[in-house]
């Protein structure tokens, strides 16, 4: 008795750190998304530190000791401060991650999972790699969407933790939504496809060439080209910052991304509708009402991207929000596999 009460404990404070390291994930995605946008992804030349400095250089000895060590990359506070900040708390989120291994690993005997936060210690340490690379690659983009997945695979995985952290019980009653979650999975994939398209588009300076809705603008079908526009390995450079493709290929990749906003819109409208319809609980029809909601906003945020011609807080916004709608998906996904 004292045993599990014991386990029960555990269990629960586990839990509570790892709603902490949630709330840092979504604090370290906006911030990502901050320094992306505000184009500050190379405001410290190396890494970890800043111009060799933990912290950024701003006395005038300091400044002058860092561009005479990086003299092709003149300081910018703003922008170092924006980038060293992230690291900060993504330094932080690592540690806390860390914390939770260890505390998973002393508890294994008494029922705490071990197989998650070893994928979550596994994907840190791959998306500091990834953190590296931005800087030393210069921003190669296949660098920088890989280091927005991993960012929202460290999201998604704590959240998974939580889940599988907390005791509660799915309601009984619903066994014809059993084939909804095959289709929510599907869900979750195709708007995993549509992040990363999300995240080409920002790291290949696409998001501003096409500046009217639905797709482009005229004659957009005749400029699409997909000859270099996906190239993963792209050709060596200098310097990736602000781009190396051509207009044409800026609008494939941005038309490609509106296209899978479009199917992604009505696919996750068409799940979320279907779910509240043939739920026979509250629970799920508030699962529902929660991803036709967050998508709502999605699609708001994105719209309002394009007519605004990409104003910093919306397309900040835009990275959370998707960010919340993969959390709503894997939450209903989750919930239906308890219960089937």
């Amino acid at each position: 008795m004292l045993s599990s009460k014991k386990s029960i404990i555990n269990r629960r404070n586990t839990r509570k750190l790892v709603f902490v390291a949630i709330l840092l994930a979504i604090v370290v995605i906006t911030l990502g998304a901050y320094t992306r946008l505000t184009h500050a992804g190379l405001g410290c030349p190396d890494w970890p530190g800043c111009y060799g400095f933990l912290d950024v250089p701003e006395t005038a000895a300091k400044i002058e000791q860092a561009e005479a060590a990086f003299p092709e990359r003149p300081v910018e506070p703003e922008k170092a401060w924006n980038e060293m900040i992230h690291r900060y708390f993504a330094g932080t989120l690592g540690l806390l991650i860390g914390l939770i291994f260890i505390l998973s690993f002393k508890h294994r005997d008494q029922g705490n999972p071990l197989f998650l936060p070893t994928l979550l210690v596994a994907t840190v340490i791959f998306q500091a790699a990834l953190g590296m690379w931005t800087v030393t690659m210069k921003l190669m983009p296949i660098v920088v969407m890989g280091h927005l997945l991993g960012g929202f695979v460290t999201l998604c995985l704590l959240y998974l933790l939580y889940l599988r952290l907390t005791p509660y019980r799915v309601p009984g009653g619903d066994f014809n939504l059993k084939k909804y979650q095959k289709l929510t999975l599907l869900g979750v994939a195709i708007l995993t496809i549509q992040i990363a398209l999300g995240g080409w588009t920002s790291s290949n300076y696409a998001a501003l060439v096409c500046t009217q809705l639905p797709i482009c603008q005229d004659g957009w079908l005749e400029q699409l080209t997909f000859a270099n526009s996906f190239d993963l390995i792209p050709p060596e450079r200098d310097t990736y910052e602000f781009g190396f493709l051509n207009h044409a290929e800026r609008i494939t990749i941005h038309s490609m991304h509106r296209i899978g906003a479009i199917i992604t819109t009505l696919y996750l409208a068409w799940l979320a509708i279907s779910v509240f319809i043939n739920a026979q609980s509250g629970f799920f029809k508030s699962n529902a009402m929660v991803i036709a909601f967050i998508l709502t906003c999605q699609v708001a945020l994105g719209v309002s991207n394009i007519v605004f011609a990409l104003p910093l807080p919306v397309a900040v916004s835009h990275n959370v929000v998707a960010a919340l709608l993969m959390l709503s998906l894997i939450t209903l996904a989750y919930s239906l596999k308890r219960k089937t």
